[in-house]
């Protein structure tokens, strides 16, 4: 059954830790922001002064070198938070956040987080945990870059977006990832030639079946061995 979007919001670490009356009256304090696909909610270097929550919808986060080179950090869906970095380190934004899908958000000031965190210091923890959390990933990426070859790499991207944004269905876990080829890419950190090349590896195994902007996983035991 899917969830409504107050039980939804109710997954973010801002509102894990409070009790219904405290995260309603956080939730009214919250400003909605609706973003069309393609459309950019802010880019790195931007200053930042708020976190978001994502209602509905789906959004990257990347990063670009000096040369045009795009790099994916992540794929957020309803539930996930991002731009907390800001209300600890204000500062420039270290990555562009980008609407894949049309979406749906929640914002909060930096001042009213604050006083949040002020009056109720469990949020903290959780905010504390969150940003642990994403050190962790962070840490879990370098080394796969560095100790994982491709296939690996696409295999454990699969896994993670099917933990996220996967539905069982009778043929296997149906991944709606709404990602393009080249978004795949990035995501992993390689070639499309070579993602492509290891999905089409992974598709004559009878690991996965692809579908236009989707990957349904028909061997979840082989596929996530192969992405360990």
């Amino acid at each position: 059954m899917a969830l409504t979007n107050e039980e939804v919001v109710r997954k973010a670490p801002l509102f894990t830790a409070l009790d219904d009356a405290s995260a309603s009256t956080l939730r009214a304090s919250m400003k909605e922001v609706k973003i069309n696909k393609g459309q950019t909610l802010f880019k790195e270097g931007d200053s930042g002064d708020r976190l978001f929550v994502v209602v509905e919808g789906k959004l990257k986060l990347g990063t670009s070198s000096g040369d045009g080179r795009e790099n994916l950090l992540s794929i957020l869906g309803p539930g996930d938070m991002f731009g907390e970095l800001s209300l600890f380190d204000p500062g420039p934004r270290t990555a562009t956040a980008t609407a894949v899908t049309d979406s749906k958000l929640l914002s909060l000031a930096n001042d009213q987080v604050i006083g949040w965190v002020t009056a109720h210091p469990e949020v903290s923890l959780q905010l504390l945990g969150r940003l642990a959390q994403r050190l962790r990933r962070t840490n879990e990426v370098l080394a796969d870059l560095v100790f994982a070859d491709v296939p690996g790499r696409v295999a454990k991207a699969i896994m993670d977006l099917g933990e996220k944004f996967g539905v069982k269905k009778d043929d296997g876990l149906y991944v709606n990832h709404d990602l393009t080829q080249e978004e795949l890419a990035q995501l992993v950190g390689a070639s499309r030639e070579t993602v492509n090349k290891a999905l089409a590896d992974f598709t004559t195994r009878g690991w996965v079946r692809l579908e236009p902007r989707a990957v349904v996983v028909l061997d979840y035991e082989r596929l996530s061995k192969r992405g360990r």
